[in-house]
């Protein structure tokens, strides 16, 4: 594993600081100090890419470019604070036959790696169901592994409080048909975050995911059928 991809508590102690000030003034007068943290971050991102990378096909061209912007997007937020105050960055499986993405998130009593779909659409969404109608045992197994409870615990991500449009409410796939978003989240703590391992934790967490990933790929591009849609 690279050295150099650890992460130094400087790095989340600019953060703090970050949200204590969070003001294009004092911002401004801390940029060498942002730049030489960014620089961490994106040793980390690059270090998480390259392992991520002998196991998966990814689009994303370094870790450099997976590192979010710090500053925000404010013209339709109330909250006008103008800089994020956590280093995330996400990381795009590559070609339409692998679907979904990885994402980290490091951040003071926040820190956690997350994969899955956020905002699928509406033509997306309404495949997934119909595979979890037709035959939801697949994915059971999946969430039901030992890797998966022990690394992620439980599928996360909105759910509908009722039936989706079609589907009975006794339906015996409804648990999985309510889900509005696909999420697989595993949480750290600062101290596992600043450990020299935490590189290694967190290549085994994003590998952990492949099941989940291989099989959602394998529904979003065929039909019900199992015919490709590619």
């Amino acid at each position: 594993m690279n050295n150099t991809a650890l992460i130094p508590e400087s790095s989340l102690d600019f953060l703090i600081q970050l949200k204590e000030n969070n003001n294009k003034q004092w911002f401004e007068a801390h940029k060498p100090e942002y730049l030489n943290e960014l620089k961490h971050i994106e040793a980390f991102a690059d270090a998480l890419l390259e392992e991520l990378a002998k196991t998966d096909v990814l689009e994303t061209p370094s870790g450099k470019k997976s590192v979010y912007r710090i500053y925000r997007d404010i013209r339709f937020s109330k909250d006008k604070t103008p800089f994020k105050t956590f280093w995330g960055g996400s990381f795009t499986r590559a070609t339409k036959a692998r679907r979904g993405g990885y994402y980290f998130h490091l951040e003071q009593g926040n820190s956690f790696l997350a994969g899955g779909f956020w905002g699928p659409n509406a033509a997306d969404l309404k495949r997934i169901r119909s595979e979890f109608a037709h035959d939801a045992e697949p994915m059971r197994k999946i969430l039901n592994s030992k890797t998966f409870i022990s690394t992620f615990g439980t599928l996360q991500g909105e759910q509908l409080k009722t039936a989706p449009k079609g589907y009975d409410v006794h339906h015996e796939a409804i648990d999985l048909l309510r889900y509005k978003q696909f999420l697989v989240i595993k949480r750290f703590e600062d101290n596992e975050v600043l450990n020299p391992d935490f590189l290694e934790q967190a290549t085994e967490t994003l590998k952990n995911m492949r099941p989940f990933f291989d099989y959602m790929s394998e529904v979003l591009t065929t039909d019900i059928n199992g015919a490709s849609v590619l």
